[in-house]
């Protein structure tokens, strides 16, 4: 697997490919290749600030020679009219960059934001909210950031980084003592320290997955609250509990309540608002 800033460079230079293709021919024909200026970035809702240290990697990447001055840090509480930052230097590379760092900035920062408001319905519970691998092509590692930002925990980042035995691996696998047992034959046989976690669709299913072992984590899905607390009392704190399964807002604090470790909010990511905010000349 590529580190993260490798990934995080492959999505820039396939960002400026398709956004500047051979030229951005306005900026060329209209501002002199000598002129130099400021922009700075301007909130225009409350929220969650994201994407700063990703904003200064898209001008140093695209030029060097720009200069950040930033005056809010990623994870701060923003209101209309605050500056996060401003940059000089050349007006057609701040011209080239502006939509690439706000469609960035915009889209953690909804995400940030999303995930604040469920981290604090959480204050006072052992539950963390997680998100999901439910993300956009190729800005996951964008993503997943902007969830630790907001207060939120990162699941898996991808299929390689831990073992996740979901319903249809259990159905093709011909049963849960069978995806366990191959799952642990596997990490063995590649010598890999992979954490495994089974999803169970009932009590009898968690019975079985309690009978065998050999896991880490239980996810329980699409269990109500009268189920989750009787898996969470059988469960005994011998393996972490993560809820799942369309569990809205109003929700969060009656699965906290039932005592699980984690529950995961597709929603965090694959159905935010972006934070309005503009990169403007002054």
């Amino acid at each position: 697997m590529k580190k993260k800033d490798e990934l995080i460079d492959q999505l820039l230079e396939l960002a400026f490919l398709e956004d500047i293709g051979d030229g951005d021919h306005t900026t060329l024909s209209s501002i002199p290749e000598q002129a130099r200026g400021k922009a700075q970035l301007i909130i225009k809702e409350p929220g969650i600030i994201a994407g700063i240290e990703i904003a200064k990697k898209v001008f140093e990447k695209f030029d060097e020679n720009l200069e950040m001055k930033t005056f809010l840090s990623d994870g701060a509480e923003v209101k209309p009219g605050d500056i996060a930052f401003i940059v000089e230097g050349k007006v057609q590379s701040l011209l080239q960059t502006e939509r690439l760092v706000l469609n960035i900035m915009q889209r953690m920062s909804g995400i940030a934001t999303q995930t604040k408001r469920y981290a604090k319905e959480l204050e006072g519970f052992k539950t963390n909210v997680l998100d999901t691998r439910k993300t956009t092509p190729g800005m996951r590692m964008l993503e997943k950031e902007a969830v630790k930002i907001g207060g939120g925990v990162n699941h898996r980042i991808g299929l390689f980084d831990m073992i996740l035995l979901k319903d249809n691996h259990v159905d093709f696998a011909g049963g849960i003592k069978n995806a366990i047992e191959n799952a642990q034959k596997y990490l063995k046989k590649i010598n890999k320290n992979l954490k495994i976690e089974i999803e169970v669709r009932n009590l009898e299913e968690l019975q079985e997955v309690l009978e065998i072992g050999g896991v880490d984590r239980i996810m329980l899905d699409n269990f109500d609250i009268p189920m989750t607390k009787e898996a969470v009392r059988q469960i005994d704190g011998k393996y972490e509990i993560e809820s799942s399964g369309g569990i809205t807002f109003k929700e969060l604090k009656n699965y906290a309540a039932c005592g699980v470790d984690y529950i995961s909010v597709g929603a965090l990511t694959h159905s935010v608002k972006s934070l309005d905010m503009s990169l403007k000349a002054f």
